[in-house]
């Protein structure tokens, strides 16, 4: 049998994005051997601009973007994909934009499944999540997002086939920021300043170019209402109660440099959360469904040294899932929650996962 050829149209090419596509060039050949599939890139973009190759991707994509790219709309892509008659087309957007993902549904509706490193068409107002999963339904068309939450790690995989399997999950909570795992492992295990070891994570690049992002909580708040709604929960990001890390002096009210020079206000109160636990205890920041109460909470907690949140290293992100049938033994998910190989190559597998779907329909009407 020829190959499968499956055409990816690539918003975004970032850390993520640009990791990707050279992890398609490595393994091309691989993918071709082990799985007949033979992934191309005809149209890369980045906010603004868009490349457009006739042939697929060359080894020089980079040159050829700067070089060719032009400014673009989405109905461009559209009408370019119509034109070319490329089939097996999968939207794949690595980026962070509210822009992008309004365009969801236009791209469902002609003929592309989406891949999304993207939390925002998740997180969004519940009529839109109704609205685009109606629209999938309607069209034959997948939607995937496992690196929406913890990476590479199969989180939202296994809360699916937990719920979907009929199985009653009861809670799940979990450290779900890879940079404050990094800050509260170090602050909880070190004789070190708060700040210094925010300093540390902010030069590592583990958190966001703006570090109030990671510590006002939302983004672990978005994760954990993307979980909820996973299994039929009809959440808005509203509904989250937030405990902030951030401090009525030190706040998104204050400007960048404001916010630069004065980090040392943090030491004090954590310093003070740190010495006032219980012996043998560790400080984590978690994010918490309890499904029987209907509560979703993300706060600062102090959990026992023993404790698998507790053993945390680096900036692992940990996930517990409590079930009816497990009872008060959860399943427990651990591994690198942040990064950009770790990101990409989740989001290279969820391609790869709608490769085989292809594969399968095309078998059936064969």
């Amino acid at each position: 049998m020829s190959a499968l050829r499956i055409n990816i149209v690539l918003f975004g090419i970032g850390n993520v994005g640009s990791t990707l596509v050279n992890q398609v060039i490595e393994s091309q050949k691989f993918f071709l051997e082990k799985r007949n599939i033979d992934l191309r890139f005809p149209i890369i973009t980045n906010s603004s601009l868009a490349f457009f190759e006739k042939d697929g991707l060359k080894n020089q994509w980079e040159a050829n973007f700067a070089q060719s790219a032009i400014p673009f709309r989405i109905e461009d892509i559209i009408e370019y994909a119509q034109e070319q008659q490329l089939e097996n087309l999968i939207a794949v957007d690595a980026t962070a934009s509210s822009d992008i993902v309004k365009n969801y549904i236009p791209l469902i509706q002609n003929g592309f499944d989406i891949v999304s490193a993207n939390k925002k068409a998740n997180t969004l107002h519940f009529d839109f999540y109704k609205e685009l999963r109606r629209n999938l339904k309607k069209y034959d068309k997948t939607f995937l997002y496992e690196t929406n939450v913890g990476a590479g790690l199969p989180v939202v995989q296994t809360i699916n086939d937990l719920h979907f399997s009929g199985e009653e999950i009861t809670k799940i909570r979990g450290v779900f920021s890879g940079s404050l795992s990094y800050i509260f492992n170090r602050f909880s295990a070190e004789e070190i300043p708060f700040s210094n070891i925010l300093l540390a994570a902010e030069k590592n690049g583990y958190t966001e170019p703006d570090s109030r992002e990671d510590l006002s909580g939302n983004d672990v708040a978005r994760k954990l209402l993307i979980l909820a709604r996973e299994i039929e929960q009809k959440f808005e990001f509203s509904d989250i109660k937030i405990s902030s890390l951030l401090l009525p002096d030190l706040n998104e009210t204050n400007s960048k440099a404001e916010y630069s020079v004065n980090k040392q206000l943090f030491d004090k109160p954590f310093y003070i959360a740190k010495i006032t636990q219980a012996d043998n205890h560790v400080l984590r920041y978690v994010g918490e469904f309890d499904v029987t109460k209907k509560e979703l909470e993300v706060k600062l907690i102090s959990v026992p040294q023993s404790s698998a949140l507790g053993q945390l290293k680096g900036a692992d992100n940990l996930i517990e899932i409590y079930t009816k049938s497990y009872g008060e033994i959860p399943i427990v998910i651990q591994g690198a929650g942040a990064g950009k190989q770790v990101t990409a190559r989740g989001v290279l597998t969820d391609i790869l996962k709608i490769a085989e779907k292809v594969k399968i329909k095309e078998a059936v009407w064969l």
